[in-house]
């Protein structure tokens, strides 16, 4: 169980998870380089929840989160669909060529957060390497 940003409780759940899985990703070890990253010209391609490093390597990181009490919803990952896979590569294409980092390694993640409105807590699951 991982605690839910209560700070701007006038955030929307979404921006809550976010902000949840930034200190997830920062318990972790990771440096969180960018968040809610979308490219600022031409033809919008999506955008990337966050942009971290853990060690050498650039990790794209997509936040789902739902609300535990309502029934019959999807689980977080069901959300991230092929039209969604699509989109994140097509950013984090623009993100590497921008910054010139083609040599560098890079991976795709999830981050999942089923919360508990009640106790402010949220259930995180990290999902790794999301493409393979």
């Amino acid at each position: 169980m991982f605690k839910l940003n209560t700070n701007k409780i006038n955030l929307s759940i979404g921006a809550r998870g976010e902000k949840a899985a930034v200190n997830y990703l920062t318990k972790l070890g990771y440096s969180i380089l960018e968040t809610n990253f979308c490219n600022k010209t031409g033809r919008r391609l999506g955008e990337i929840d966050i942009i971290a490093k853990d060690q050498d390597e650039i990790v794209f990181v997509e936040v789902k989160t739902r609300i535990e009490s309502i029934k019959g919803s999807t689980l977080p990952e069901e959300n991230i669909n092929r039209a969604k896979l699509y989109k994140l590569n097509k950013a984090a294409a623009f993100y590497i060529s921008g910054r010139q980092l083609f040599n560098v390694s890079y991976r795709f993640d999830a981050i999942t957060l089923v919360a508990d409105l009640e106790t402010n807590l949220a259930t995180i699951r990290h999902l790794k390497n999301i493409f393979i």
